[in-house]
């Protein structure tokens, strides 16, 4: 069974979904600039790395709570 989280969508063409789909975890961020990139991962653990450097604080164009916000979002998964 698949389940779709909905981590942020700004518009319908700037968004970031996370799909668990049996163990793996498939990360969809569609943008206006890059198009879509998907990612999948087998771990939580993995995921979380990806969020770490891909979402880095000091390279977050955005508000604390927005960058806690999004953090969180991905903790929930």
């Amino acid at each position: 069974m698949q389940k779709k989280h909905l981590i942020y969508k700004k518009d319908k063409w700037n968004m970031l979904t996370v799909e668990e789909n049996g163990k793996s975890l498939i990360v969809r961020e569609i943008s206006d600039q890059w198009g879509e990139d998907c990612h999948t991962f087998l771990s939580r653990p993995a995921l979380m790395n990806w969020v770490e450097e891909r979402f880095a604080r000091d390279r977050f164009d955005g508000t604390d709570e927005e960058y806690e916000a999004l953090i969180q979002s991905f903790k929930q998964i």
